[in-house]
């Protein structure tokens, strides 16, 4: 009996195709920051990628928090059936860009056209990191459609090679680095087999308040009092533009902002406004 495509392409994969149900039961995989001068040689390197988290179920894409993303039926259609996580991504520097375009209930082609699937994870997948990559690559190989493409992942020898590839990404307009333990078994939740490293740190918080602003942004935003995970409030009055300033992220929503270190007092310190997070 002939093998089908599909089949081909869950064979590749070497996984059974699983529900959506029972990936978004187990989470997906969420960064750590890379601490201090860290040794790279037990780790898969590439870029971090500045767009919106998604995972395909096989029949649908959806955000991390499980909603659905409204694409265009022609682009769900070359995706065929086996479950992939990665990032919906236009290009370095045009995150606002791409979120207005797969957060549209209504996707128009037209926008859709510029969108790549950069993915780097199989859920569910047996094998350490470094096989399922192996992998993946059989099955974006198999598909060959330029918007479905891997993230190239690669070995870098030392710390020095480290801070290289990192400083080349930066200037670049890139965000930075993920490191992925290549000898990782597929898990979720926050972890450090999976680390980001970048130029600034990051963190999220909840608005609590809008404070107003003075001079040249009278009648508009001019900080936003925040709420960290531990419960310690604090201000955060740059990063914005006029436009998120005449309308400021809402109270109760979770934005991501950057900043240096932290003070004695465990505040972030040189506190600034990145956006909304990705999924609310």
């Amino acid at each position: 009996m002939p093998v089908s495509r599909r089949q081909l392409l869950a064979s590749l994969m070497g996984l059974a195709l699983c529900p959506f149900s029972r990936i978004a039961a187990a989470g997906v995989l969420l960064a750590d920051s890379a601490q201090g001068d860290i040794d790279p040689a037990p780790f898969l390197v590439s870029e971090k990628y500045d767009g919106v988290r998604a995972l395909w179920d096989g029949r649908d894409l959806r955000f991390r928090s499980g909603r659905i993303v409204h694409a265009p039926e022609w682009f769900k259609s070359r995706l065929q059936t086996q479950p992939l996580d990665g990032e919906l991504w236009l290009a370095r520097g045009r995150f606002d860009l791409l979120s207005g375009i797969v957060r549209k209930t209504r996707p128009l082609d037209a926008e859709w056209q510029q969108v790549r699937y950069m993915v780097f994870e199989l859920p569910g997948g047996d094998g350490s990191f470094a096989q399922r990559d192996a992998r993946l690559a059989d099955i974006v190989r198999a598909v060959s459609w330029p918007a479905l493409q891997k993230v190239e992942q690669r070995r870098l020898a030392d710390r020095h090679a480290l801070q290289r590839a990192l400083d080349e990404v930066t200037r670049a307009g890139g965000e930075g680095l993920m490191l992925h333990r290549a000898d990782a078994p597929y898990v979720t939740g926050r972890s450090d087999v999976l680390l980001k490293l970048k130029p600034l740190l990051d963190d999220e918080a909840t608005v609590i308040a809008h404070l107003p602003g003075k001079g040249k942004y009278a009648g508009m935003m001019g900080a936003l009092a925040l709420r960290a995970s531990d419960g310690r409030r604090f201000r955060i009055g740059t990063g914005f533009s006029d436009d998120v300033r005449r309308n400021p992220p809402p109270i109760g929503s979770v934005v991501t902002y950057t900043y240096r270190d932290l003070t004695p007092s465990g505040l972030p310190r040189f506190a600034s406004y990145l956006r909304v997070r990705e999924e609310p």
